[in-house]
């Protein structure tokens, strides 16, 4: 393992949901000085209560770790506004900024300016290319992406993504400070991800997927049936249906990165009209108390289905999560299928789709042929790779 004792000062840039939770483990793993900045007062400030509330609850718990408290740790934190000052004497950084990609590069001219020249810069992207985001930085190889998933504290997983740039120091320094950040559900799991891809793994996956949901959205609409009767369809698999969890998580959210998808990867992730209706309306779910469903002030959903519409078959789902892991296979992007479904797991606590479609591949296939022939949408026809079942010998 690398030697990152030299590393002292972790800055984290965006002090949102993903900033201040990355701050606080950080905190957690023992850092001499966490520095929290953002271009507003009030943000960091919320930011610190969030981190400073937390900490104490994990104490009251006995989760802090041996003789660790949270005043203690809440001394090491340093607030600060100005970008300059913030990282004049990081040895790590990590941005949590917005998903904008013009915002990432200007950030990252600034972070190659102002940081250090020794300084590795992590961007906690969800979905772009790090390659892109280090462009401006004057340090490219210095530069690597973080993904984090939150809440960052719980949940066990980072991607660790390699820019074309990227240098294999910077690689091994980001996943040995990594697995320095502790999480509450274990060790923890870090995907070295050695090429770039849009989504990485998860969420290539994971909206892969859920194109299905947004086609059947529109079927749905076309034939007029309820919607909250499909989600029924799932009965207690999950607590939230596919689409309510899409409100939960916010349209806008969804659209956005359907677009994105549909930009650098294939027009077939383009968002389907229900979804673009509601996106344009401003009806962005929960946090505007009305998208695909209506939802109460407590938060809770006002409609509640009356029977199972008995037409979602996710069966097309994790078919369209196994072609597309097949299609990293054949990109290069990890070396074996484990790495896939371990990176499922521990990211999203649900099981990656090579398990069970080691022996469902040619029924998935065949699945999937049919998808396309319904929906038009060739990016989904089941590669080489998936109909061979020749991803059986690429375990690891």
């Amino acid at each position: 393992m690398v030697d990152i004792s030299n590393i002292n000062t972790f800055a984290v840039i965006g002090a949102g949901t993903m900033g201040h939770e990355i701050a606080q483990v950080a905190l957690m793993a023992g850092f001499e000085k966490v520095v929290l900045n953002d271009l507003s007062e009030e943000v960091i400030n919320e930011a610190v209560d969030k981190i400073k509330g937390n900490l104490k609850k994990l104490e009251m718990k006995g989760l802090l770790g041996e003789n660790a408290t949270s005043e203690a740790l809440m001394k090491k934190l340093i607030r600060k506004i100005n970008l300059k000052d913030a990282v004049r004497d990081a040895d790590f950084i990590v941005e949590a900024i917005p998903e904008k990609m013009e915002l990432k590069q200007e950030l990252f001219r600034k972070l190659g300016e102002y940081s250090p020249t020794h300084a590795i810069l992590a961007s906690n992207t969800s979905t772009m290319s790090i390659t892109k985001i280090a462009a401006k930085s004057g340090r490219s190889e210095k530069v690597v992406g973080m993904h984090f998933f939150t809440p960052v504290v719980v949940l066990r997983l980072i991607e660790v993504i390699k820019g074309e740039e990227t240098s294999e120091e910077t690689m091994n320094i980001a996943i040995t400070v990594g697995k320095k950040l502790p999480a509450l559900k274990g060790k923890r799991y870090i995907a070295r991800i050695e090429k770039e891809s849009p989504g990485f793994i998860v969420n290539r996956l994971t909206i892969s997927g859920g194109m299905y949901f947004n086609w059947l959205l529109d079927y749905a609409m076309e034939k007029g049936i309820p919607i909250e009767n499909i989600d029924a369809d799932l009965g207690s698999l999950q607590e939230l249906g596919p689409f309510a969890k899409w409100d939960y998580l916010g349209l806008d959210v969804v659209y956005n990165v359907l677009k994105y998808f549909e930009d650098v990867l294939s027009p077939d992730f383009a968002p389907g009209k229900v979804l673009t209706t509601l996106f344009n309306k401003g009806n962005l779910g929960k946090k505007t108390g009305k998208g695909i469903f209506e939802w109460n002030k407590d938060g809770k959903l006002k409609t509640v289905a009356t029977e199972k519409a008995n037409i979602l078959k996710m069966d097309i789902f994790f078919a369209l999560q196994l072609n597309e892991g097949c299609k990293l296979l054949e990109e290069g992007i990890v070396s074996g299928y484990k790495v896939i479904d371990d990176t499922m797991f521990a990211g999203m606590d649900m099981p990656g789709p090579f398990g069970p479609g080691k022996k469902n591949y040619e029924k998935w296939s065949e699945l999937l042929e049919e998808f396309v022939e319904k929906t038009g949408k060739q990016y989904f026809k089941p590669c080489k790779l998936m109909t061979s079942g020749g991803f059986l010998k690429m375990r690891k």
